[in-house]
């Protein structure tokens, strides 16, 4: 079979044999590929990435010197079952995979790992238990956006984002467009995106942000004026003394009360802030900027050092949180909010390519306002992105 591999930070289209399921796997046909900003960085950054997971307890992530298939967003039709295989969705069924995949009793990331080839490629093993069905006929350009979007969908549960809280996202790359569908889709009501391009805000406001920012000249902070955020230390200090001041006017014991509005989730109101660039000094730039008591969400993997000022965030009592991934039942959900036209992801979409033309999609990717997200059609014979 054909595949696109990546060594050395090189791609090559390359012949390779067809891979074959194992135990309670499935063989599958490459429909479509998502070229995902994480493979951006592996191609680039394998050592690092690699070192990283190491630390976390997995030594399988791929490194420079290997042939690694990248791709892990991916919809394809089962092609073939694996020996003790429970065959409950047939061959010729169209399905999305989460990319994990057993092999020699360790699990690998599928399209980050030598041991567990992606989707750049016309074949590729999933596992069974994590393949799940395309229903409703959704089509296969749609289904393979089910991966990033279970990835905003995780973070908007992990960032317990209520629908009248303010949500900032910063960064309208993919994953921060991804954000802002789901933020949308969950009935949030106020989402402010920020983008330095031009073209990416453009298509944040199609993926419906209520207010679109340039970080260069405004404020995202400031995008909902009438949130009630406090945004310095002393205007929390004078709200402490006030409410103080005036439950211990009242002719009753005031701390029943302030416990009382404790419990039916009084207290300063605060957005939830999406970390979606990841590069060096973005996170210390939110907790700088952001209003008093916010939560912030790292969802941008910075491939660098960073550095972070926690005196500052303890004087703005920040919250911060980091997400990875997503569970099945996320994937799962993500998957029936496409098909079920709750969430519509036309605008993420910005070009398709054929696997001679991967390399290409690489490069065009380095220019915000072209592209977005480029999917791979193995089928196709494209050299270069083709606008979708």
């Amino acid at each position: 079979m054909r595949a696109v591999v990546c060594r050395e930070a090189t791609l090559d289209l390359a012949e390779r044999p067809s891979p074959e399921p194992g135990r309670g796997q499935v063989l599958v046909e490459v429909l479509r590929c998502g070229i995902c900003g994480s493979d951006l960085h592996a191609r680039h950054h394998a050592d690092e990435l690699a070192e990283v997971a190491s630390e976390a307890g997995y030594d399988g992530a791929m490194r420079s010197d290997q042939e690694v298939v990248l791709g892990h967003e991916l919809c394809g039709e089962i092609d073939e079952h694996g020996p003790g295989s429970r065959k409950s969705v047939p061959a010729g069924t169209p399905v999305v995979a989460l990319p994990l995949l057993r092999g020699d009793g360790v699990v690998h990331p599928i399209g980050l790992s030598a041991a567990a080839p992606g989707g750049y490629a016309e074949q590729l093993v999933v596992e069974e238990s994590l393949a799940f069905a395309v229903p409703n006929g959704l089509a296969p350009d749609r289904a393979a956006l089910t991966e990033p979007l279970a990835v905003g969908l995780h973070a908007v549960r992990r960032g317990e984002v209520g629908k009248r809280t303010v949500a900032i996202v910063i960064g309208c790359g993919p994953i921060g467009l991804g954000m802002i569908l789901m933020l949308k889709a969950r009935g949030v009501r106020h989402v402010v995106a920020s983008d330095l391009s031009p073209g990416r805000r453009a298509l944040a406001e199609r993926c419906g942000a209520d207010v679109v920012v340039d970080p260069a000249t405004d404020s995202p902070y400031a995008g909902c004026p009438d949130a009630g955020h406090l945004m310095t230390a002393p205007a929390a200090f004078e709200t402490a003394i006030g409410v103080t001041e005036r439950l211990r006017r009242l002719p009753v014991p005031w701390e029943p009360v302030w416990r009382a509005a404790e419990a039916l989730g009084a207290g300063p109101k605060a957005p939830v802030v999406f970390e979606c660039v990841g590069v060096p000094g973005m996170i210390d730039g939110i907790v700088a900027g952001a209003p008093m008591f916010s939560r912030v969400v790292v969802v941008g993997v910075c491939m660098g050092a960073d550095r972070i000022r926690p005196a500052l965030g303890i004087n703005k009592e920040v919250e911060l949180r980091f997400v990875l991934g997503y569970t099945p039942l996320e994937y799962r959900d993500a998957l029936h909010m496409l098909a079920d036209g709750e969430v519509d992801p036309t605008p993420l979409v910005t070009g398709t390519v054929g696997l001679l033309g991967v390399e290409s999609a690489f490069d065009a990717l380095g220019d915000p306002e072209v592209h977005a997200k480029i999917l791979i059609d193995p089928k196709s014979p494209a050299e270069r992105p083709v606008a979708a």
